[in-house]
């Protein structure tokens, strides 16, 4: 079948030859645990899904797969990534555990119709540097619980941790009895032609990390699910909490060092909160840089245009050494900038990847609104927002008129955006951002994408309405 898929897109090439035989496997193994299924059940799917997500919950798995994506890849730290590693497996178990994927998933007897979960096939999962354990066994679970096979294609940064995490994930499915190729992952030195081949092979195609790998996902020729960039931009009006917001502002910003394309990357307050909300941020860990500090954070952490990856994901002190920042600003949790301008010539604007945060100030919520839209227009429309406020009213305002997939309130971002224990979003560490990043998806990735669904449909009784039902309002005000 996959040599029948490339057959017809292209000639081979030598990527296809350590391409296609993990396909091959990975359809074997299919096969067995198809068999598996059929004989247990829902119950054998989630020992599967269980098992993937004890590999990487195990404490010592947990730290030590964190400790590796520190070391090779250099971003990140490791408490967070611990972190990141147990909740967003955990979250994801108890939302996979409640959902049943194969037999009769659906039943609506009132339309007479049941539908049957089946396998999308194998799963070809892009993985980025930024998460390279926790998003693996993530997507991993996901398919598994579809009861497909997955290859995981590493981004070369973080491609040691990844084998470490697929390696793992092995062993606990032979430990339980099912093939070891339910879950493979190209082998290194990992290149752009093996992803592209694997991208090409596969029956569906997930996609998180670099913009680039996923628009060539969408042209692979297989159905593909990608996401969008970061850039969130948040709002404290008049009515926050303004302690409240900023423990969370700085709690999320911080985390894993602003790897999360999720995490804060400014902040626009309104104008009759502006000193109490910068003194709450301060006071929460925060500090803000004068204006000739700001000049040398710019300069600093663009070099030609991009980011300084000697500056990014890395800790507070060494960012404020390395700029050079006062000793005052080398004791801070995360550094603000104030800015005025939105666009290219104004890079603090767009998303850092740092512990920088950038600072707007708006005369009223409606200028604010207006300084987000334009914000997200620039970089990261269709991903999402927060808002601190004790007006909902603000909430709903924003959630009809923005171009967003997500918006939160009154929580701290990098937390709740990808699915938390006290909101209804799916745990997850993929985040579609709809056509308005040219996604497939406009909600998180979660297991209802990892399987095709078979409708039965019976005879009801008729269901036809008269044509004065239908057309009569119309006809009545325009006519016949």
């Amino acid at each position: 079948m996959a040599q029948a898929q490339l057959a017809s897109k292209r000639p081979a090439t030598a990527a296809d030859d350590v391409v296609a035989p993990l396909i091959a496997k990975a359809r074997t193994a299919m096969a067995a645990y198809a068999r598996e299924i059929e004989a247990k059940g829902q119950e054998r799917i989630d020992e599967a899904v269980t098992a993937l997500a004890w590999s990487i919950y195990k404490p010592e798995n947990a730290r030590r797969l964190a400790e590796i994506a520190v070391e090779v890849t250099g971003i990140g730290e490791v408490e967070s990534k611990v972190i990141k590693n147990t909740r967003k497996t955990f979250g994801t178990l108890r939302d996979l555990l409640r959902a049943k994927t194969v037999g009769v998933i659906d039943e609506d007897k009132a339309r007479g119709l049941v539908k049957y979960g089946k396998p999308v096939g194998v799963v070809g999962a892009i993985c980025p540097s930024t998460n390279p354990a926790a998003t693996p066994v993530n997507k991993a679970m996901m398919a598994i619980k579809g009861a497909n096979a997955v290859i995981i294609a590493p981004s070369p940064a973080g491609a040691q941790t990844t084998g470490r995490t697929v390696e793992l994930m092995r062993e606990s499915l032979a430990r339980i009895g099912l093939p070891s190729d339910l879950v493979q992952i190209l082998p290194s030195p990992v290149t752009k032609e093996m992803t592209q081949a694997l991208m090409e092979l596969c029956d569906l195609v997930v996609c998180t990390g670099s913009q680039d790998n996923v628009r060539r996902a969408y042209r692979s020729g297989t159905p593909a699910i990608g996401v969008g960039a970061g850039n969130v931009p948040v709002i404290i009006d008049e009515t926050a909490d303004l302690d409240s917001a900023a423990k969370k502002i700085c709690a999320s910003k911080i985390f894993d060092n602003s790897t999360s394309c999720s995490s804060e990357n400014s902040v626009t307050i309104v104008d009759a909160v502006y000193d109490k909300a910068i003194e709450a941020l301060k006071k929460a860990g925060g500090y803000l840089a004068t204006p000739a500090e700001r000049a040398a954070i710019q300069k600093a952490l663009w070099v030609d245009g991009h980011l300084n990856r000697k500056l990014i994901a890395k800790d507070a002190a060494v960012f404020a050494r390395e700029v050079g920042l006062s000793p005052a600003a080398q004791q801070a949790k995360f550094f603000m900038v104030e800015e005025t301008g939105v666009g290219r010539d104004h890079p603090f604007s767009g998303e850092k990847l740092s512990l920088v945060l950038t600072v707007y100030r708006a005369p009223k919520f409606d200028d604010a609104v207006a300084r987000v839209r334009s914000i997200l227009d620039f970089q990261g429309r269709g991903h999402s927002v927060g808002l601190h406020t004790k007006d909902m009213s603000r909430a709903r305002h924003l959630a009809e008129t923005l171009d967003v997939v997500r918006v939160l309130v009154n929580q701290a971002h990098t937390f709740g955006n990808g699915g938390s224990f006290d909101n209804g979003l799916n745990f997850t560490l993929s985040m579609g951002c709809g056509t308005w990043q040219k996604n497939s998806i406009s909600e998180n990735l979660n297991y209802r994408h990892f399987i095709n669904i078979t409708h039965l449909s019976t005879t009801i009784p008729e269901d036809k309405p008269s044509e004065e039902e239908l057309f009569g309002a119309f006809w009545a005000k325009y006519g016949k």
